[in-house]
């Protein structure tokens, strides 16, 4: 199963953190995709915030405006409030970022289901 969310970014000054959008993981998803609709702005780094319980992100797959996808092992355990690494994305000058897909995992918990955000660097 795969969860879906559309993202309308907003502008923000280069070398600010922007929000792309936010999914709930499933525990019987490992797939979610983030559709980002313009206006399109070009970004340089990437990361995962995670609230509410910890998740696992194995991999993701940024595709930009051109179609062209950059494939990214991400391998970050990341506690409940924690944060992934920052993400360098490939490439230099138009990396407008139209969808997101990312594979995780997460454990049942009592505290619930983990929020995933993904904030994005000019």
């Amino acid at each position: 199963m795969q969860a879906q969310a559309v993202s309308r970014p907003h502008a923000a000054p280069v070398g600010t953190w922007q929000l792309i959008g936010t999914i709930q993981a499933n525990f019987t998803a490992d797939h979610d995709t983030i559709y980002v609709k313009g206006p399109f702005d070009n970004f340089r780094r990437i990361k995962f915030k995670v609230t509410n319980a910890p998740v696992n992100i194995d991999r993701m797959v940024v595709t930009y405006e051109n179609g062209v996808p950059d494939k990214i092992d991400v391998r970050s355990n990341i506690p409940q409030g924690g944060e992934s690494r920052q993400i360098d994305l490939a490439g230099v000058g138009q990396r407008r970022i139209r969808r997101i897909d990312f594979w995780y995992n997460t454990k049942v918990n009592l505290k619930g289901k983990a929020n995933v955000t993904i904030v994005a660097m000019k």
